[in-house]
């Protein structure tokens, strides 16, 4: 091994860099070559190439153990670990990959995991390391934690875990802490995290950094799914309040987005609807036909761009909250990043605030009254216009009967409860009109209307509700009330200036869940908040409801899903083709929810989806061809072919193969379907034949010849059957013009026909045709016909065929 050594050592970097590359081939003609790898390189280049060759090698080296026992744990591992702590930040990277890898693999012992690589990166996050090799060595042992499992995570790694959480000087390493604290907290369990983690948790909540923060708000689903129900309910989600009323924007912004499922936490694991977890509970689209991604993206744990964002903190400067927020907006923290010149003037920009000593970060809630501690109004209200709050006060003016007024305890005026008929009050709530979509200035219109028209008389008082009546409608005792609150104000306008643009979409896409955590029994809580969501202008909103309006149906129950849902439905059909794709990819799962009378309505609404905004959008129709095959459990074979059947033939004849295909499937669907009535199936036999058998165009009679194979092969119409309607026009085929037609009617006779005892035993003429049919295919011009009628191809059945006909069938 020296001898190798040395002979590596001579060798010039050119002629190194291959031989890394190539360790593996070398390997498997000279084990002993294993030995050189202790050689420490001195060309970074040569390191990093190395590393990426280490899982191979490992590989090897597992596959061959009898001949090279332990040479992995001795010569290749204690490589790996030294590069983590390597000056070159490519060769730590490809080590660190290297390293998950060999551990997702389950390629290192378990005894050589505790042994060699855990205690070399507790040593890498001791206070005295390399900055970048300590955050970086954090970053692995949050990812092994997973891997690892409690035993090993509560012993080696949490009590630097928990150190870490508390580094004073370096803010990078805090934010991985920050970023990664849920999943140790799903490692370590309940216990160890009430008792250990939780109280590092409020510390990172409160960090000075707003980036550290805003982590923390990413996984708080994550670290209270794995807290008690009371700790989440008395301290956690107080906690969360002040994430959502942080002075900076893009933790509020984080924090919204994980609203929604922070309170998916809050529901019972017995529940009969329970799912995979609480992140299952929020609303998901198609991966094959979703526009829009995840919506939030989280930030990736290498620390190699952060520090264009985030500086360290340092006492002559501004505090992080302000100096490292994203350069569109900067603001200082007494402006909350949120106050009403940012709002009008959001080209704005803010005046450097003066430097401030570094200290952990306090809310600016701390000395707010307990009642007052979660009014939205405090930090969302969109100032009211002069002119409407005069009109407030006066009353419109009215000369007959002018307004009483009284001094407040702060020297406003308020109105006293003026008289007005009906038509002035009807005049008034017209002027108020634009600012009614304010939650809390609706609250203050609605008190001050209520005040103005209480007679029992009136013919609106009925019809009205009390301030108080209307909190109650929303009151519920499944959750903190606050987070209800907070989750409701998330189709406020100033929601979308103050916090994030597309907060009305986070707030769609976590409904469902919220919906299964209150229960049906509470749907009154958020009924209005999804009328407004299903009405939002922005049509990624309602796309996202349209994909989970079937989830949501199912969580409310046949009642308010007739009630409630139905009419958001009924809109959604009507709606853009992004919006209606996620209404038709759940549309079986809807309809099969709703009594049969309403179902039966959209048989009239079926034929609709045909006509779609692009025609180019193919994988509409295709989707719309899948649904349809489902839909044929829900309807009778007299509405199946009454309102089905057009749809299906409509389908066989589209210009795009993939939708022709699922079609075919469709059709002989329905064959099954109304197998079961003799006239029925007689009438849509005969309609196939003629329109499909008869076809000027090839493509339509090759189709027909693809819907007998499918009705035989998945025995959707009785043999008997067949012969009597099908079996004689197919036949008819061996004389088409086009070879194409004939190749598949030749498979069809081979592959499935002669297959079934019926035809090879029958007492009438059916064997007959066959057979001469298959004599008159086996002597055609068509070299490909002549194949397939004179040999059986080895396990070849209707998926290969398509293949090799796809072309073909364009």
């Amino acid at each position: 091994s020296q001898s190798v050594g040395m002979y590596f050592k001579q060798l010039q970097i050119k002629k190194t860099v291959p031989l890394a590359s190539h360790m593996l081939s070398v390997l498997q003609g000279h084990s002993v070559f294993l030995k050189c790898l202790t050689f420490l390189f001195s060309e970074p280049s040569v390191r990093a190439e190395l590393m990426e060759q280490v899982p191979h090698i490992a590989i090897f080296c597992q596959e061959n153990r009898p001949s090279i026992p332990f040479a992995f744990s001795k010569y290749l591992l204690p490589i790996v670990v030294r590069y983590l702590a390597d000056q070159n930040n490519q060769v730590r990277k490809t080590s660190q990959a290297a390293l998950l890898v060999l551990l997702e693999q389950e390629l290192i012992e378990r005894g050589d995991i505790e042994t060699l690589v855990c205690p070399v990166l507790v040593d890498l996050t001791a206070p005295d390391s390399n900055d970048d090799v300590k955050t970086e060595a954090m970053a692995i042992i949050c990812k092994m934690a997973p891997m690892v499992g409690k035993d090993i995570t509560e012993r080696l790694f949490l009590p630097r875990f928990c150190e870490m959480c508390c580094d004073c000087r370096m803010f990078h390493v805090r934010k991985v802490c920050a970023a990664n604290f849920g999943d140790i907290c799903s490692v370590v369990g309940g216990e160890a995290t009430e008792e250990l983690l939780l109280p590092r948790f409020f510390q990172l909540c409160s960090d000075n950094v707003w980036g550290v923060r805003k982590a923390c708000a990413e996984c708080f689903m994550t670290v209270s799914s794995s807290t008690s129900q009371e700790v989440r309910r008395t301290k956690l989600s107080s906690l969360f309040i002040s994430l959502i009323s942080d002075p900076s924007r893009w933790v509020r912004q984080a924090a919204f987005q994980s609203l929604g499922q922070f309170i998916s936490t809050f529901a019972s694991p017995n529940s009969a609807l329970a799912l995979d977890g609480p992140e299952c509970l929020c609303g998901k689209e198609a991966s094959s036909l979703a526009l829009n991604s995840d919506p939030s993206e989280k930030e990736g744990d290498s620390t190699s761009t952060a520090g264009a964002q985030e500086e360290e903190e340092a006492p002559s400067v501004a505090t992080e909250s302000t100096k490292n927020e994203p350069h569109e907006k900067r603001t200082t923290s007494n402006e909350k990043d949120d106050s009403p010149a940012d709002i009008l003037a959001p080209s704005s920009f803010s005046l450097p605030e003066p430097a401030e000593e570094e200290s952990p970060y306090v809310s600016p809630q701390d000395n707010i009254p307990e009642q007052e501690l979660y009014n939205s109004f405090h930090f969302w209200r969109l100032p009211i216009a002069e002119m409407d709050m005069e009109l407030l006060q006066q009353g419109e003016m009215v000369p007959e009967e002018p307004p009483c007024y009284v001094s407040s305890s702060q020297g406003k005026a308020k109105a006293s409860a003026p008289v007005l008929d009906r038509k002035q009050l009807e005049e008034l709530i017209e002027n108020l009109e634009p600012h009614i979509d304010d939650p809390d200035v609706k609250g203050e219109l609605r008190n001050s209307t209520l005040q103005m028209h209480h007679g029992d008389d009136s013919e609106l008082s009925d019809s009205s509700f009390s301030p108080e009546d209307e909190k109650k409608s929303k009151h519920q005792d499944v959750i903190p009330q606050a987070l209800l609150d907070q989750y409701l104000s998330m189709t406020d306008p100033s929601r979308a200036q103050t916090v994030d643009m597309e907060i009305a979409k986070h707030c769609a896409y976590s409904l469902p869940g919220v919906a299964m955590t209150l229960g049906r029994q509470n749907w009154h809580c958020l009924r209005d908040t999804y009328e407004t969501l299903a009405s939002d202008m922005q049509w990624k909103v309602r796309r996202t409801l349209a994909f989970s309006i079937h989830e949501l149906a199912l969580i409310l129950g046949d009642q308010l899903t007739a009630a409630d849902l139905v009419p958001v439905f009924n809109g959604f059909l009507k709606d853009l083709d992004e919006v209606r794709v996620g209404v038709l990819k759940h549309l079986y799962h809807f309809l099969k929810l709703l009594h049969q009378d309403t179902r039966r309505k959209y048989l009239y609404q079926l034929q609709e989806f045909l006509v779609t905004d692009n025609s180019r959008n193919w994988r509409f129709r295709s989707e719309l061809a899948e649904q349809l095959v489902l839909l044929l459990e829900l309807y009778s074979g007299q509405d199946v072919y009454d309102y089905l059947r057009p749809l299906a033939f409509s389908l066989c004849l589209d210009r795009v193969s993939s939708v022709r295909w699922t079609s075919y499937k469709l059709v002989s669907e329905i064959i099954r379907k109304v197998a079961s009535c003799q006239a029925l199936l007689a009438d849509f036999l005969s309609e196939l034949v003629e329109k499909f058998c008869h076809s000027p165009k090839w493509s339509g009679r090759q189709a027909f010849a693809f819907i007998c194979q499918l009705a035989i092969e998945d025995d959707c119409v009785s043999l008997e059957q067949f012969s009597e309607h099908l079996l004689a026009p197919l036949l008819q085929l061996a004389s088409d013009p086009v070879a194409n037609v004939r190749v598949l009617l030749a498979k069809t006779i081979r592959q499935s026909l002669l297959e079934r005892e019926y035809f090879l035993h029958s007492a009438n003429s059916h064997q007959e045709a066959l057979e001469q049919t298959l004599v008159a295919l086996q002597m055609d011009l068509d070299k490909d016909v002549k194949y397939f009628a004179s040999v059986h191809p080895g396990s070849t059945r209707l998926s290969e065929d398509a293949m090799s006909t796809t072309s073909s069938t364009y």
